[in-house]
């Protein structure tokens, strides 16, 4: 509403004869003179009757002017002696609408107490729905609002939106916890039921227990150990057993934050938790549902410990998917942050087996696994590892670069694979060229055996096919001898 009103603010001091503010379908508009006199007059009627039925001090709320007032009084608080709804605009003749627009404004600069719903409820929907009638005379005004009226509109504004802080009386504050009184009764009973919660549908209440859990592993130093063993056993029949949990995620989320405080060094106890329960939870169908929360709490131990990573990198060459691309595409996404958090001296001892996984990927049917195995040479770190040790890597991985280049179906695969193949070239020429050479001996080799091989299959048939009687035990012997 304020911003209707200051949008017909007048621009000038209004002159004789101007148009000025009569209300919203007035034809004709009234003289400055009889403008003032009507405005002095209106703000005086809006006054008339009991003084006290409206604001006197604005800012002041209407349970402190009113206090201790009659006998319906309450806590300091009574409902108004005069309170009433006044006429509507449709109700009053043009001439009469903008002394009934500014006894609205006074009415409305009441403040009600909103800390009870229950008190004031009547004078309450009042106000709101004079608010309302307000909003709309203001929208529909076709004339402009003289300023003695812009002041009554930006002072009931004022007392309503304005106030000062109100912090929270002490005495609502929740007491701080005694944890040595609530140990007695949040006992490792009590923790069991409510991991078992964690199996929840609704993810609401697992979100609920997460937060309580998390609260109960900060405040009660006597049970943090009990809690880890206790989410072990979880992990542990989720892996081995059932593969059904509804609250892995929440409760890795618990663990992120758990690892994430893990003094240094790591005790053997936490070690053994990375290699029995968070690398075996790789292994489940389902991991999807909870990998970004796993993916945290694995890279969280290697940031800690560089020197697990070799561990971290094998146990997810344990677990690699065969057949499942999408489970594939995530692990080479866990695997780039596993690296980046990799020192050269873990890299070296897992970087064979690694990178002959990568080889896989690369030469991948599925577009999306050879091209996330790609985009690992996008990483700096990554690609500053593989340069260390190209003498080793570059033999492995370059005959599938080499078969991407001339035989991948897919055009964004064949483009990256020729981009990171001049990385190689880029790097050192010479061993390039060298394994290169190698590449295209053992792929003539290749051929000739292949050759071979099929011209004595071919020799084979040609005789089965002259001498039936002959070519049938020939045959049995081959299988025969071809099975021993």
């Amino acid at each position: 509403m304020i911003k209707q009103i200051l949008g017909r603010l007048p621009k000038k001091p209004a002159k004789s004869g101007e148009k000025d503010f009569a209300g919203a379908g007035s034809s004709s508009l009234s003289s400055p003179t009889a403008d003032a006199r009507t405005t002095t007059d209106l703000t005086m009627s809006s006054r008339i009757g009991n003084p006290n039925n409206y604001v006197t001090n604005p800012g002041q709320s209407y349970s402190n002017r009113n206090a201790g007032v009659g006998a319906g009084a309450s806590n300091g608080f009574m409902a108004p002696p005069v309170y009433e709804p006044l006429p509507s605009f449709r109700e009053v003749p043009p001439s009469e609408k903008p002394a009934l627009f500014l006894r609205k404004l006074s009415m409305c600069c009441v403040v009600f107490d909103f800390s009870d719903p229950t008190k004031d409820v009547k004078e309450k929907e009042v106000k709101r729905q004079t608010l309302l009638e307000l909003v709309d005379y203001v929208t529909s005004a076709t004339g402009k609002f003289p300023e003695s009226v812009v002041q009554e509109v930006v002072n009931m504004v004022s007392t309503n939106l304005f106030r000062g802080p109100n912090p929270a009386p002490k005495e609502n504050k929740s007491p701080e916890t005694d944890a040595k009184m609530a140990k007695r009764y949040v006992d490792q009973g009590f923790i069991l039921r409510l991991l078992d919660l964690f199996d929840s549908e609704d993810p609401r209440e697992r979100e609920y227990l997460k937060t309580i859990l998390h609260r109960i592993y900060g405040k009660f130093m006597v049970h943090r150990p009990f809690i880890r063993k206790a989410i072990n056993n979880i992990f542990y029949r989720f892996i081995f057993e059932t593969e059904k949990h509804y609250g892995i995620a929440e409760l890795l989320e618990i663990l992120g934050s758990i690892i994430n405080g893990f003094a240094l060094p790591l005790k053997e106890e936490h070690k053994s938790f990375l290699v029995r329960a968070l690398i075996p939870l790789h292994k489940p169908k389902c991991v999807s549902m909870y990998h970004q929360q796993l993916s945290y709490c694995v890279t969280q131990f290697v940031e800690k410990d560089c020197k697990l990573a070799d561990t971290v990198i094998r146990g997810l060459l344990k677990y690699w998917p065969i057949t499942n691309s999408s489970k594939e595409v995530m692990f080479l996404g866990e695997l780039e942050e596993v690296l980046e958090a990799t020192q050269s001296a873990e890299f070296q001892r897992c970087m064979v087996p690694l990178f002959r996984q990568i080889a896989r990927c690369l030469n991948s049917s599925h577009f999306q696994v050879a091209e996330r195995a790609l985009f690992l040479w996008n990483n700096d770190h990554i690609e500053g590892l593989i340069k260390q040790n190209s003498k080793v890597l570059l033999p492995i991985i370059l005959p599938s670069l080499e078969r991407n280049t001339k035989g991948h179906w897919n055009q964004a695969v064949q483009s990256l694979s020729l981009n990171v193949r001049k990385i190689f070239l880029d790097h050192d020429p010479v061993l390039f060229e060298g394994c290169l050479k190698k590449f295209q001996d053992d792929e003539a080799q290749e051929d000739a055996m292949r050759s071979k091989r099929d011209a004595t299959w071919k020799r084979l048939e040609e005789i089965a096919s002259s001498n039936p009687q002959a070519g049938r035990p020939q045959a049995i012997a081959h299988q025969q001898s071809s099975s021993t």
